[in-house]
C-alpha cells in the first residue's frame, strides 16, 4: 500500500506539471519568496549597521538642509546694508501679541555647524561676514508661523563650518543631539540684514547661498534595543512567508498526485469486465 502511494506521489513531476500549467500561481509564489528573501537581507543589514531613528521628525541635519534651500539677498533698493546687533532679539508678529501670557520661552543657541557660504557677486567678500535674517518655522519644517531668527557668521580659516546663532521657541529646536558650541570670536562682527528668497538672484543683487553637509554625528540613531526589536520582527515575517511558500509547494505536489490517482481509479473502473446478467 505504501509503495502504491509513493508511486502516486511524485513531487518533482507534480511541481513541474504545476509550473507549466499554472503561471499565475507560480508568479504569486515567486513574489512571496522574493519578499521573504528581501526581509532576510534587510534584517541582516539592520543587525550589522546603525540605522537612523525614523520616529525623529527633526534633527540638525534636516534643519540645516532646509536652511540651505534659500538664497540670502541684500535688498537692491537699499543704499547701504542694514546692520543689526550680533545677537538679535526675537521678533514678535501680530498674531503672537494676541495673548502675551501664552508666548513660549525663546531659546538662543550659538553653534558650530557644517554649513558653508558662497556668493553670487564677484565683489562680495566672505571675510568677517555675518548674515542675519528672519524666517517662519514652517519654512524650516519646524512648526507653524513662529518666528525664527538666524545669524550666520563665517569663520576665518574654515570653509566648511560656520557659526550659527538661532533664536526660536524651545519646543521647536531639536535638542537631542546638539552641534558643538561656536568658539568665542575676538572680532565683533556686525551682521548684515538680508532677506530670504527661493528664486534665482538678479544681476543687480548681492546674494549668498548656504551649503549644508550631512553630519552623521547629528543624526539620531536607533538604540540597540530598538534595533533588536526591528530585526526580530523582520525575521518573524520572513519565517511566516517561507512557511507559506512551503505550504504552497506541498499543496501543488499533492494536488497533482490526487488528480493522477483519481484518473487511475477511473481507468480501473472502465477496465472491469461487465457482469453477465
Amino acid at each position: 500500500m505504501w509503495s502504491l502511494m509513493m508511486g502516486f506521489w511524485q513531487p518533482v513531476t507534480n511541481l513541474r506539471d504545476y509550473v507549466s500549467q499554472n503561471p499565475p500561481g507560480v508568479t504569486f509564489f515567486l513574489c512571496l519568496l522574493t519578499l521573504a528573501i528581501s526581509f532576510i537581507c534587510l534584517s541582516s543589514y539592520s543587525y550589522t549597521h546603525s540605522l537612523p531613528n525614523p520616529d525623529t521628525a527633526k534633527d540638525w541635519n534636516h534643519l540645516l538642509s532646509s536652511l540651505s534651500q534659500f538664497q540670502l539677498c541684500v535688498k537692491a533698493n537699499a543704499s547701504s546694508p542694514d546692520l543689526v546687533s550680533p545677537v538679535p532679539s526675537p521678533v514678535m508678529d501680530r498674531d503672537a501679541l494676541v495673548d502675551a501670557t501664552k508666548t513660549p520661552s525663546v531659546t538662543s543657541l550659538r553653534l558650530s555647524v557644517p554649513l558653508s557660504v558662497s556668493t553670487s557677486s564677484n565683489s562680495g567678500s566672505l571675510k568677517d561676514l555675518g548674515l542675519h535674517t528672519t524666517l517662519r518655522a514652517k519654512q524650516l519644517h519646524l512648526g507653524g508661523n513662529e518666528i525664527v531668527n538666524v545669524t550666520v557668521e563665517v569663520l576665518s580659516g574654515n570653509d566648511t563650518y560656520t557659526c550659527l546663532t538661532i533664536s526660536a521657541p524651545a519646543d521647536l529646536l531639536p535638542m537631542s543631539l546638539l552641534p558643538p558650541e561656536c568658539p568665542a570670536s575676538e572680532k565683533n562682527i556686525s551682521p548684515v540684514h538680508v532677506k530670504v528668497s527661493d528664486r534665482p538672484p538678479t544681476a543687480s543683487q548681492t546674494c549668498y547661498a548656504l551649503h549644508s553637509k550631512s553630519d552623521p554625528k547629528l543624526t539620531v540613531m536607533l538604540t540597540q534595543e530598538e534595533q533588536s526589536v526591528a530585526v526580530r520582527h523582520l525575521m518573524e515575517v520572513s519565517v511566516c512567508l517561507i512557511g507559506v511558500c512551503l505550504m504552497l509547494c506541498l499543496a501543488a505536489s499533492l494536488t497533482h498526485s490526487l488528480m493522477r490517482r483519481y484518473h487511475w481509479n477511473g481507468l480501473d473502473l472502465q477496465n472491469e469486465p461487465l457482469i453477465d446478467t
